[in-house]
């Protein structure tokens, strides 16, 4: 046989041999040796080292060739793809050793095992190794590598702090993904105008912006309500040579309709044709989703067919939202047949779909088809969840069905779901309902006993049905037991409290707990159904100058006054004043108040209820009004508002 054919035979023969020891779960099998000893294999199944040593010991023979670093990258990219970081370890001290050539792109796949594995701070200690012990200068790649598996994990200050320190500490400069990351972290946290700053910030730092930078500050910018600015961007990326993609157009359109600015949204589909991007699923369930918050029903029924008609499959959600719509305006049986047809497309309702439609049908006082559609689900596989339960345990109390809430309540902790602060809210509410309020107590003390964590739905529901049932000693009790949790209450608890107070005939402790509210957040600022039960109160305690310093500045904030509060302030001018008054001036004066502070709104009301009362307004009071009302820009305001329900 001649000399190069032999080496040639002997090379495949060793080379074969190392890759069945690599490849059959690192057990050392040799066509070379295959006398293995009994014990020898009894050890092996016990022991995997991550690194099997014959393959190293096996390199010299193969004459001329030698293993190279190939091997070992291979090894680190295979651990790092099953997060085997004790084997990957072993592979870095190993290489360390053997004094191996670390490569970057091996970080990489590390730093992507710790986001998988949900370590970020692992990712910044690898990141912090990697010149000092391994000799590997990281460079943009690695920045931006561990700053996605930070962001991914949620710790947005974080993120910015490591690129910060990064910048200014390892002479690395930064490109285009890392400026989207960054601005990503910025609007995450609120910091948009940050965000802003550092989006015109990347021309000096020689990074133009792409699609992802633009959609990431519009979508940030949305999010605070700064519609106009963010599609301003839109103008501006095109004039840069960015062109926008259906995303961009998406996160635009999503703004608008949460809004309410359906004609504007409308506006942007149709500059989506004309830049060639076609509108796809994410494009109409948004439009969908903006005309069912804004009681557009049909229109989202006819645009759910129009999406058909341009082959956009609709999916689970736009079907979910177009189901949920209908049971909000009531037609719950609408939504109902709407499931039917959905299903007859090859779609399946969600659990929320499901819960939607039995809450509904219990409020439209249907809970025999409610049940019906509950046990349809069950046997269509769908598997209740917390919120499907608590559906049903709503439904239950409102028809007065305590037992049955309790037994399907029993049911769902049975089946691992947690009941939440609806479904006690729900039962706390059913129990007083009919007229156990005793046993709505219970519950409370049952949740505080299991731990557990109350809030403040549950403690105002509590509170207004004690309140409503003359128990202020017990409802004192657990107002007092909220502030100690930490719970600060909200309007309905405060108004609740200060009902109780006022129905009790403790007026000026219902009063003190009024100016606590004014010192609160905005969720605890009085309300004008609070302002109506203390100026009630005072009126009937004849303390009407105190009612009406009450309503002064009841307007001072902001707060118009209501049916309601005309209606107190007639009854007390005809019932307590000597001799009576019907309240016309009273009235035609709030009119002109309200007008001279621009609540024209506001003093459109009044003059609506002095009409009602046969009350008429003065002459002057008419012509000021009137003359707000038609001026250019109402009228205009109105035409555009038409337009918009037309759309």
């Amino acid at each position: 046989m001649p000399l190069g054919a032999s080496i040639k035979k002997h090379l495949s023969v060793q080379f074969y041999s190392i890759t069945c020891k690599f490849f059959t779960n690192h057990r050392y099998f040799s066509i070379l040796n295959t006398e293995i000893s009994q014990n020898e294999y009894e050890n092996q199944e016990r022991i995997e080292p991550p690194i099997p040593d014959e393959i190293f010991r096996s390199a010299p023979k193969l004459g001329s060739y030698k293993l190279g670093d190939s091997t070992f990258y291979s090894l680190i990219e295979s651990y790092a793809s099953s997060c085997d970081f004790r084997s990957l370890e072993k592979v870095f001290d190993r290489m360390k050793s053997e004094r191996r050539v670390f490569i970057e792109k091996s970080f990489i796949h590390v730093f992507k095992a710790y986001g998988k594995a949900h370590l970020p701070e692992k990712a910044v200690e690898m990141f912090d190794r990697m010149l000092g012990e391994f000799q590997c200068r990281p460079t943009v790649r690695s920045l931006n590598s561990v700053l996605n598996v930070i962001i991914n994990a949620g710790l947005f200050h974080r993120a910015l702090e490591f690129h910060s320190y990064v910048i200014c500490n390892k002479n690395i400069l930064p490109n285009v993904l890392t400026c989207n990351l960054v601005i990503k972290a910025m609007c995450r946290l609120g910091l948009v105008d940050k965000a802003v700053e550092t989006f015109r910030d990347m021309p000096v730092q020689k990074c133009a912006p792409d699609v992802f930078t633009y959609c990431t500050l519009m979508d940030g910018l949305c999010k605070e309500n700064r519609i106009n600015e963010a599609v301003s961007l839109l103008d501006e990326m095109q004039i840069e040579g960015c062109f926008p993609s259906s995303v961009t157009f998406n996160v635009l359109i999503n703004g608008l309709c949460k809004r309410g600015d359906l004609a504007r949204a409308a506006k942007l589909v149709e500059n989506m044709f004309l830049k060639g991007c076609v509108p796809n699923e994410v494009t109409y369930n948004t439009l969908i989703h903006g005309l069912c918050l804004k009681g557009k029903l049909e229109k989202a029924i006819s645009l759910l067919d129009r999406m058909v008609s341009n082959k956009c499959v609709p999916n689970d959600v736009t079907y979910g939202t177009i189901i949920n719509g209908l049971v909000k305006q009531g037609r719950v049986v609408d939504g109902a047949r709407l499931l039917i047809a959905m299903e007859e497309r090859g779609h399946h309702g969600n659990k929320y779909v499901y819960s939607s439609l039995v809450s509904g049908l219990f409020k439209d006082g249907k809970s025999e088809e409610a049940l019906r559609m509950w046990k349809e689900m069950i046997e269509k596989g769908c598997k209740p969840n917390t919120v499907l339960y608590s559906a049903l345990v709503d439904g239950f109390c409102r028809n007065g069905k305590l037992d049955q809430a309790k037994e399907i309540m029993s049911e769902m902790v049975s089946m691992g779901c947690t009941p939440n602060a609806f479904t006690y809210s729900s039962l706390i509410r059913g129990f007083f309902k009919t007229g156990n309020g005793d046993k709505a107590l219970m519950i409370w003390k049952e949740m505080e006993i299991n731990d557990f964590m109350h809030n403040e739905v549950i403690c105002s529901v509590l509170i207004h049905g004690l309140c409503e049932d003359r128990k202020m000693e017990e409802a004192m009790m657990v107002w007092k037991h909220m502030l100690a949790k930490g719970c600060i209450p909200d309007a309905v608890a405060y108004s609740s409290m200060i009902h109780g107070l006022c129905n009790d005939g403790s007026v000026e402790q219902g009063l003190k707990l009024f100016n606590e509210m004014l010192c609160r957040e905005a969720n605890s600022q009085p309300d004008v159904v609070t302002y109506n039960i203390l100026i009630n109160a005072l009126c009937k305690q004849n303390s009407i100058s105190h009612a009406v310093d009450l309503l002064n500045g009841m307007l001072d904030r902001g707060c118009d006054p209501d049916v309601v509060t005309c209606n107190i302030f007639l009854k007390t001018l005809k019932e307590k004043l000597n001799p009576p008054q019907d309240g016309r001036e009273f009235l035609d004066e709030l009119v002109l108040r309200l007008y001279k502070r621009r609540r024209i709104i506001g003093a459109s009301r009044i003059v609506e209820v002095m009409l009602q009362k046969f009350l008429a307004p003065k002459p002057y009071t008419w012509e000021r009004v009137i003359q707000e009302l038609c001026k250019p820009r109402k009228i205009r305001a109105a035409i555009d508002k038409c337009w918009r329900d037309l759309f």
